[in-house]
Parts: C-alpha cells; structure tokens; sequence
C-alpha cells in the first residue's frame, strides 16, 4: 500500500518536472518564454486528458501495465531535455520534436493517475481513494515547482535535471516491480528487469557523461574555443576565445566582443556623460562584466557607481576570471563601485537615491521578463531617480534589425515625460545598434564634449550619431507597458528574419 502511495506522489513530481524542463529548454532556444510555457502546458495537458481517456482501453493486468508505463516514462521523461539539446544543435526541427515529446510524455503521465486509482480500489471506498489519490498527486506537484527554480535549475541544470529525474520516474517501476513481483507471471517479470536495467544503465550513463555531452554540444553551437561554461540560478554564461577575442554569451546571445565592445560601451557611457551638468552619482542598471564601470571610471569627478545585476554569478565571474579582468580593468572591485544584486525594476521601486546619471545596459526585451525592463512604468521610476539635470541612457536593441522595437522604447521612454534624442552606431559583431538618450529637459546636443581618453568615440563623432537615414527612421510604433509588452512583441517579429 506504501508503494502505491509513493507512487503516486512521484508521479505528480514528475509530470511537472518534465513539463518545466521542456518549457525552460524551449525559452533558451526560441526565446518568448510566455509562448513556450503557454504551448507547453496546453498540450501537456491535452495530452494527459488523451491519456487519461485512453486509460478506459486498459482493463486487465493494471499493475503490470503501470510498470511498463513507469519504466518508458523515466526513459523518455528522463531523455526529453538531451535530446531537445540534440535537435536544437543539430537539426532544423526543433519545434516538432519538443510538440512530439511534450505529447508523448503528457499521455504516459495522463495514464498514470486512472490506473493508480483504480489499482488502489481494493484499499479505499471510491470517494475516499479519489481524495487520496488527487491530494497526494497535487502534494508531488507543489514540491517540484518548489524544487524547480531554487535546487534544481542552479544545482543541476536542465539537462542533468531531466535524466535525474528520469532515474526516479525510472526506479519507481522497478519498485513496483520488485514490491509486487508475485501477482506479476515470470515472463512479464523478467522483461521489465531487464527493460528496469537497461533504461537505469542508459539514463545513468548520460547523466555521468553529462559534462563531456554538453561540453561537445556547446562546441557545434559556437564558433571559438569555450573557455567557461556554467549555469547560474538565473541564465546559461559562456566564455570563449580565439586568439585574443574574448566573447561573453549569455542564454546563447552575443553580450560583447573584446575586438569592438569598446566601440559599444564608449557610445553607451560617453554620451550621456557628456551631456550630464555632474557626473558624481552614477547608476548602473545591468552591466556586470564592469566594462561600462571601466568607462566610468575614467571621470575623476564621480564619487560613487551603484551597479544593479540581477545574478550575482556574473558579477564572481567578472572579478575572478582573468580574462574578463583584463578586459574590464578590475573596474569592478574599485572603492567608488557598489555591487547590489537585485532585480532593476525592484530596485527602483525600492530605492530613495538620486543618481546624476542613469545607464541601462541590459539584454535586449527577447522575453517577457526581461521587456518589464523596457516599459512605461519602469522609465516612470528611472524618471524619480533623476536628478532634475540628471541624463538617462538605454540601450535600445539594433534600429535595422528591430526597427519598430527600437522606436517603441524611444516611444517609451516618452510616455514618463522624459525628453529623447536616439542614436546608434556601427559595431561590427552586432551590426548597427541604437541607444535612446533622455533627460528632464530639452535635450541640447550643442554643448556635448568627450574629455576623456577613448579609442573609437570623440566630440566630432557626436552630431553624426543622432542622424538617421531614410530607411531608419520613425517606424509605427506604440509604447511598451506591463499589462501590454508590445516591445517583446515588435522585437521578437524584428530578429525572427535574420536569426
């Protein structure tokens, strides 16, 4: 009876283990997490109303067919994130292998709960085993989107996570197995050992050679050597090289290239410091590789540099690896730089402070996440951190190849009564890219001087960064909101062409 019960509770544990693997898998590689989670769960669900309908056809033999789906389950549960990673890497098909997996797994797990109830009528009246057997189901399912985000995904990551709980889903058909191996006849008995062992060596082998797997798959996606691949609680960071380039990804998208990353952040920080009247109270949102910090720092007159990064492994990383360390000068560990690890719209919520200048560097809105970072109400709260001459700067994603993303954020930006100037420049490894420059008051570009050292950008350069061509001018474009992230959706349908 204790069997069954355990059962049960790993079977709900499972289902939406595997549920938030495939989702999470599916919004590194595709990006727009909320159309990933929402195709996921609609026909994981789906599927288990066909499993559970298909359940009825199943009228003898109940354990024994319970085994059978346990022990396919695990191997295919546990194998669903590997071989995404394989058809992500090496095919053209991704979508339709994740519909296939997400199906078939979602009608095993469907068959799963109408057998165990109807296996576990000989111990409780009907409506007292429908209560069991539900609470207990629904008990699995809050442990694993508990598990999920704070053990799972940091400790273990998708692709671990997926076989090890594989391996579980896995041992609870040889359990069954071996708890009830006298109601089963010998012949079934031996065919689900060995299928029990073969799945459990198989699952056990990936999982072993999981890092030299990931290792090889990282290399068919990136061009150079990698030299630092982890995962975080909150992305996937990749470090590679060849020869003296260095290039930072994170969740697969190019952050910078040490070749011509200076070109980008002299555009990002110089400008708007360049047309700030103090430069003594600085706020980083985003930027934890400290190659903007390093800009900064090239100002005697700032006192201090508030750095706002939501993941704090990017920041070790940044102030231990030696070569991100040559490249940012060590920016990060200067007496003015205060590190706060802290997502930036709570952080603006929160905070009291006043800031001359506002900078944010953050990844472009290629998720829902990450486009509440984009939209009205966060500029209202950059807006009550300003200083009444304070400058504002955003980076603002590629004006060629977002074209209505790009004008949706300098429309944003506008809806906090904030004044704009865009601008953009060329960068070789991302091609043309746009930032917005904003301010309390009318923006005067007259005035606007670079007294410091660089290596691409100086005050002649200035006029022409705010001059668009014909082709890349205002786009039809509304502003972004929390209710309405029309900037996910204007950026999503920009790069969908070239990536």
């Amino acid at each position: 009876m204790s069997v069954l019960i355990i059962s049960i509770f790993i079977a709900g544990l499972c289902s939406i283990i595997y549920e938030l693997l495939i989702s999470t898998a599916s919004a590194y590689f595709l990006g727009d997490s909320v159309k990933q989670f929402s195709i996921t769960i609609g026909l994981y669900m789906a599927a288990m109303g066909i499993g559970s309908y298909l359940s009825r056809l199943i009228k003898t033999n109940l354990l024994s067919k319970f085994i059978a789906i346990e022990i396919l389950l695990g191997f295919l549960g546990g194998m669903s994130v590997p071989i995404l990673y394989f058809c992500y890497a090496f095919t053209d098909m991704y979508s339709l292998y994740m519909v296939l997996l997400i199906v078939a797994i979602g009608t095993l797990i469907g068959l799963e709960i109408p057998l165990l109830t109807r296996i576990m009528e000989h111990y409780y009246v009907l409506k007292i085993n429908i209560s069991n057997v539900l609470s207990i189901d629904y008990f699995g399912a809050l442990i694993a989107t508990l598990l999920f985000p704070f053990i799972l995904l940091p400790f273990l990551g998708t692709f671990k996570s997926s076989l090890f709980f594989g391996l579980i889903n896995m041992g609870i058909g040889f359990l069954n197995l071996w708890c009830f191996r006298e109601v089963l006849n010998i012949g079934r008995r031996r065919i689900y050992a060995i299928a029990s062992v073969m799945v459990f060596v198989s699952l056990l082998s990936v999982f072993l050679t999981a890092p030299f797997l990931l290792k090889h798959w990282s290399n068919s996606l990136y061009e150079d050597r990698i030299v630092l691949s982890t995962q975080s609680r909150y992305q996937k960071i990749v470090l590679t090289k060849d020869k003296d380039d260095i290039r930072l990804f994170l969740n697969g998208n190019l952050q910078f290239s040490s070749i011509d990353e200076y070109r980008y952040h002299e555009a990002l920080v110089h400008v708007p410091f360049a047309l700030a009247d103090k430069r003594k109270h600085i706020l980083l949102l985003g930027g934890g590789d400290g190659l903007a910090v390093r800009e900064m720092l090239k100002y005697p007159e700032v006192e201090s540099i508030t750095v706002v990064d939501l993941d704090p492994e990017i920041i070790r990383i940044s102030t231990e690896n030696n070569h991100l360390r040559r490249i940012n000068q060590d920016s990060l560990q200067d007496k003015r730089v205060t590190i706060i690890n802290r997502d930036a719209f709570i952080f603006l919520k929160e905070t009291s402070g006043q800031f001359d200048v506002i900078i944010a560097d953050l990844p472009d809105p290629n998720n829902i996440s990450l486009s509440r970072l984009y939209s009205k109400e966060f500029y209202r709260f950059i807006r009550a951190r300003l200083t009444e001459n304070g400058t504002f700067l955003t980076q603002a994603t590629s004006p060629y190849f977002a074209k209505r993303a790009f004008w949706s954020i300098k429309n944003t930006i506008e809806t906090a009564a904030l004044h704009t100037r865009p601008y953009h420049l060329y960068i070789p490894s991302f091609g043309d890219w746009g930032f917005v420059l904003a301010s309390k008051k009318e923006i005067n570009l007259k005035n606007m001087q670079i007294d410091v050292a660089t290596r691409y950008l100086e005050t002649a350069l200035l006029p022409g960064l705010f001059t668009f061509s014909k082709d890349l001018r205002h786009a039809d474009a509304a502003p972004s909101t929390l209710d309405k992230p029309l900037v996910l959706t204007y950026y999503l349908k920009g790069w969908k062409h070239w990536n």
